[in-house]
């Protein structure tokens, strides 16, 4: 099963800034509460887990392909398989964060689930985001 998901928001911090904070994964625990942990493989790779508001761990590997000031893009491997991408706008408050993510199951029995509980799969993926959008702000923000 494949999902596609957008998000959009303001982040009142120079895009600079913002690239800064998305660009150092190892530290997305301390600002995004739904990132439990962060292992570095090598520059380009890190293993990621995360939990949102279900009672289930993604376990994923990231890989960058894309590390601009604007653009910062990563490679989905494990639980997900896909893409990733944040792109950055300076605006006169701030920076506008637009999030895409294409992503598809791998996980046999998560794939069943999802054709059942799609509606409640993209709103744990929301209650994620949510965490990203608070987290960043204030992280960029500090």
């Amino acid at each position: 099963m494949e999902f596609s998901f957008q998000h959009e928001w303001q982040v009142n911090a120079p895009a600079d800034r913002v690239a800064e904070v998305l660009l150092d994964l190892e530290h997305y625990p301390e600002w995004w509460p739904q990132v439990l942990a962060v292992a570095k493989i090598d520059d380009d790779t890190a293993r990621v887990l995360c939990r949102s508001r279900l009672p289930y761990t993604l376990d994923l590997v990231l890989s960058a392909r894309e590390r601009g000031t604007t653009h910062l893009q990563v490679d989905l491997d494990g639980d997900l398989v896909g893409w990733s991408t944040f792109d950055l706008t300076p605006t006169a408050g701030g920076t506008q964060v637009g999030y895409r993510q294409e992503v598809s199951l791998t996980s046999p029995w998560l794939a069943r689930v999802a054709r059942l509980a799609e509606p409640v799969l993209r709103w744990n993926h929301t209650q994620m985001m949510a965490g990203c959008r608070e987290g960043l702000a204030r992280r960029a923000q500090a």
